[in-house]
């Protein structure tokens, strides 16, 4: 199993003093945060994708896998067609963050890319409406 995934963190989220709803703290991972379920993980993730939206104006596919996954660590531009390709989202396509179609597969597609397998769809929208509800 992925670290990711065995942290019920699917998108990988660092630690840092930002604290989210079901983490688990202290993390007992020395790098990554951990949550309570998948499901606390995936709100994570779009939580973190709508902060980036609402505070640093980056409401693309580009703009917010820039951030999430930067050069310095990952190959980013790789990372965003991967992401394209799996949602049919074109990589300077404007995102609105509080949309279940667009951000559902926009997140089980960075799940996969993180982890290297499906996400569970269910456990993907059970997040979101965590996220929004």
């Amino acid at each position: 199993m992925s670290r990711g995934l065995d942290n019920c963190n699917p998108g990988n989220i660092r630690r840092s003093r930002v604290r989210y709803r079901g983490e688990v703290r202290p993390s007992r991972d020395a790098a990554f945060k951990q949550f309570e379920s998948m499901e606390w993980g995936y709100r994570a993730v779009f939580v973190l994708l709508d902060t980036y939206r609402r505070r640093y104006g980056l409401d693309t596919v580009r703009g917010m896998i820039g951030r999430y996954a930067p050069p310095s660590e990952n190959d980013t531009a790789r990372y965003v067609r991967t992401v394209c390709e799996m949602t049919g989202l074109g990589p300077d396509e404007r995102i609105d963050t509080r949309s279940r179609a667009t951000m559902v597969p926009l997140v089980a597609a960075i799940s996969w890319v993180e982890n290297g397998v499906a996400a569970v769809r269910a456990e993907v929208e059970r997040g979101f409406d965590l996220a929004v509800g």
